[in-house]
């Protein structure tokens, strides 16, 4: 059974930094890419980020581009967020999610490419 943990969140002022993270369970993980999505009060899930098994070839939107950097651990089973620059409309619930077998990180990913997800972590940014 697939586990993910996400770990991290909390309150951070406009300009601060957070580093979240994520443990993996039951899954090969160095065979998985790895994706970080949000979803705000009242707003569709976004993704975030998405850094790939095979080459740690990474995605990020152009919202995050510059402020967010994923990375990977593959000893750790672990995948890391370390955003930077938070602005108040980075508050969010924070997900990380295994990509389906063989993905491929690109601009063309979205949730359905990702198959397990963990329970989320909150991200409050205040202005």
């Amino acid at each position: 059974q697939v586990q993910l943990v996400e770990s991290g969140g909390g309150l951070v002022q406009a300009g601060g930094s957070l580093r979240l993270s994520c443990v993996a369970s039951g899954i090969d993980f160095g065979y998985y890419a790895m994706g970080w999505f949000r979803q705000a009060p009242g707003k569709e899930r976004e993704r975030v980020s998405c850094i790939s098994s095979a080459d740690g070839h990474t995605y990020y939107p152009d919202s995050v581009k510059g402020r967010f950097t994923t990375s990977r651990d593959n000893a750790k089973n672990t995948v890391y967020l370390q955003m930077n620059s938070l602005k108040p409309e980075d508050t969010a619930v924070y997900y990380c999610a295994a990509g389906h077998l063989g993905l491929y990180c690109s601009e063309d990913v979205s949730e359905v490419d990702f198959g397990s997800w963990g329970q989320g972590t909150q991200v409050a940014v205040s202005s």
